[in-house]
């Protein structure tokens, strides 16, 4: 499968994954989606990202959570969407299963990527 296959297919997934947050009653907002290749060194320079980002092949996007109006940071709040979103598709990453947890992340897999 070529990486433009793959993102349109990402891009069906991450529609169904929020047509089911509002029919489930969370709300969401677009926290990162693409990331440039520098944007993703300068964040793993300081600790809080990876130079080989998904993110910069346009196969991850990072959703900010709200229950009742209220913002979910945490990892817990995401699990519901985490394990919906690990159902669409056998190449859905949640970031809740990462070693570092990073509960509001969904992406892709590729070439070894996550």
């Amino acid at each position: 499968m070529t990486l433009s296959e793959k993102q349109r297919r990402f891009t069906e997934c991450i529609g169904k994954l929020i047509s089911w947050c509002y029919e489930n009653g969370f709300e969401l907002t677009f926290g990162d989606a693409f990331r440039s290749p520098e944007q993703a060194a300068a964040n793993a320079a300081a600790g809080t990202g990876i130079a080989n980002s998904v993110h910069t092949i346009r196969l991850a996007v990072d959703f900010n959570l709200f229950v009742d109006g209220a913002y979910k940071a945490d990892t817990e709040s995401h699990r519901p969407l985490g394990d919906y979103w690990k159902s669409l598709d056998p190449d859905a990453r949640w970031g809740g299963d990462f070693k570092r947890q990073d509960g509001n992340h969904y992406s892709f897999s590729h070439e070894g990527r996550a």
